[in-house]
C-alpha cells in the first residue's frame, strides 16, 4: 500500500489535535455550570430544546458554518436566546463577516457574560447568554469599527424576532 507524505503528515496532524481534544484541553467552565437567574435541570433543557439547540447552548457544541438561516437573516429585530429569550443583539449590529455564522459587533447592554475557553491551541473568548448561561459562541477583535469586534454566533443558539 502506497502512502504519500502529505496523507501521513495530515493523518498524524488529525491524531495529534483529536488526542488534544480529547485529553489535553478543557473549558474553564461549561455553558450550564455557574450561578444564572435562569437554572434548570438537564432533563428540563432537552425537554424546551431542539437536539442541536441543547448541543450549542448546554454543551458548548458549534454548527456547521453555513447551516442556519439566521446567517441570512435581513430583516430588522432581535436576535434572542433560544433557551431563555433574552433579547442579545439587535439587527442594526448585524453585518456579513464571510464565516457562515451570524456575526454582530456589539451585543445588547447587559445581555452577554464572557470568558476565556481553552479548548483549542490558543484562548478564544466564549460568549453566553448571561440569564441562562447558554453557550452563544465567540468574540474575536477582527471586526468592523466602531467596536472592532466580530460576535460569532450559533444560529442555533438564537431565535429571530422581526421588529
Amino acid at each position: 500500500m502506497n502512502i504519500s507524505r502529505r496523507a501521513m503528515i495530515a493523518s498524524g496532524g488529525a491524531a495529534l489535535l483529536g488526542g488534544f481534544v480529547l485529553f489535553g484541553g478543557q473549558r474553564s467552565s461549561h455553558a450550564r455550570e455557574g450561578k444564572f437567574e435562569i437554572q434548570l435541570s438537564d432533563a428540563q433543557w432537552k425537554k424546551r430544546l431542539t437536539p442541536e439547540q441543547y448541543a450549542v447552548l448546554r454543551e458548548a457544541d458549534t454548527e456547521r458554518a453555513g447551516s442556519s438561516p439566521l446567517n441570512k437573516e435581513k430583516r430588522k429585530g432581535v436576535y434572542a436566546c433560544a433557551g431563555c429569550g433574552l433579547p442579545l443583539y439587535s439587527s442594526a449590529t448585524k453585518f456579513e463577516s464571510g464565516t457562515g455564522w451570524p456575526s454582530f459587533w456589539k451585543p445588547l447592554p447587559n445581555a452577554v457574560g464572557t470568558r476565556p475557553d481553552n479548548i483549542l491551541f490558543f484562548t478564544r473568548t466564549e460568549v453566553h447568554c448571561r440569564r441562562c448561561g447558554g453557550h452563544i459562541g465567540h468574540v474575536f477583535k477582527d471586526g468592523p469599527k466602531p467596536t472592532g469586534l466580530r460576535y460569532c454566533m450559533n444560529g442555533d443558539a438564537m431565535k429571530f424576532i422581526p421588529a
